[in-house]
């Protein structure tokens, strides 16, 4: 079986239209066919924000789930939209606050899904439905970074991997335990640095913390893991400790799938078992699809780029990895 997997849409329905029918997806009636009938759509999260028709995209999405051909997981947009349209149920105020840059990130979907309106809730109250991660036919996917101990710890504490009311309002808590799991898996691990080390940000800010290349499992220093450092001769060049590399994915793991990240450039492997498909749709790079069959070895033969975005690829698809 064949399983379609596409990433962060973000709004840009064109761009998915152009994708579906790109590997062979055909309108039937309402819904969608494909000649293959048993063949799969997986998407990574992120249908919303950016883009201008939200509307249009959860509409597709949704009518192909209720098909049972296709399954989505959440991504950071999704969890952030939850938590901005859901009040705490003690106090009243937004679990996200309706701030001015919270506000100015989530205008698009703001503009087709304004709050309080009955549309909002439905869309809102539907998410809740939807799974963090997924582990299935020798594969895994999920939307930002997949390490072991937290997906462990959150499967012990949400079995269903999915937000409820209750678990929604524990996942904006900073105090609950749940809340750093459901962080990590949506918008991937940060960690301290060594004490007294830290680095200037690309505007400036000095930081003491790192983003990981989590998917790099054979990473030994600091140097090799470390993601958004402009100047990486300002971060040690020394060992790993053990709690940083058990936030890592191991290379004998199977493979696994994910977004987020606004990739640019040749499409590569991140490793022989990782595998991120977000080259910017969002901001005008190309839709990437990938064609997963069950148990064999990930090849950038199996990408595919779709939408406007596809002739800006830096390289041809079979480019090797750095």
């Amino acid at each position: 079986m064949t399983i379609d997997i596409i990433p962060d849409i973000h709004g840009q329905h064109d761009a998915l239209l152009a994708a579906l029918r790109g590997l062979g997806w055909r309108r039937a009636g309402t819904g969608w066919t494909h000649p293959e009938p048993d063949r799969r759509i997986l998407f990574l999260g992120d249908l919303i924000d950016r883009g201008p028709e939200n509307a249009a995209v959860i509409r597709t999405v949704r009518s192909l789930i209720d098909e049972d051909r296709a399954d989505l997981i959440l991504g950071n947009h999704e969890l952030n939209a939850m938590q901005f349209h859901t009040p705490h149920p003690e106090t009243g105020r937004p679990l996200r606050r309706n701030d001015e840059k919270n506000t100015r990130q989530h205008r698009a979907f703001l503009a087709e899904f304004p709050p309080g309106a009955e549309r909002t809730r439905e869309v809102i109250g539907w998410l809740r439905t939807i799974p963090l991660l997924i582990e299935r036919d020798g594969f895994r996917a999920v939307h930002a970074a997949w390490a072991e101990l937290t997906v462990a710890a959150l499967r012990d504490l949400l079995p269903a991997l999915r937000l409820d009311e209750a678990a929604l309002v524990r996942s904006a808590d900073e105090t609950d335990p749940l809340h750093p799991l459901v962080e990590e898996v949506t918008k991937g691990p940060e960690t301290k640095l060594p004490p007294g080390i830290t680095f200037r940000d690309k505007d400036g800010t000095e930081r003491d913390a790192v983003r990981l290349r989590w998917w790099q499992g054979g990473a030994a220093s600091w140097r090799e893991i470390a993601m958004s450092v402009p100047d990486l001769d300002s971060i040690p060049d020394e060992a790993l400790p053990e709690h940083v590399r058990a936030q890592t994915y191991h290379e004998e793991a199977p493979p696994v799938f994910f977004g987020h990240y606004w990739l640019n450039g040749a499409p590569r492997l991140q490793a022989p078992n990782a595998l991120c498909l977000d080259y910017s749709a969002g901001a005008g790079g190309p839709l990437m699809s990938y064609a997963m069959e069950g148990g064999a070895p990930l090849s950038l033969d199996r990408l595919r780029a779709h939408g406007p975005g596809a002739r800006e690829l830096a390289a041809p698809l079979d480019a090797p990895a750095p």
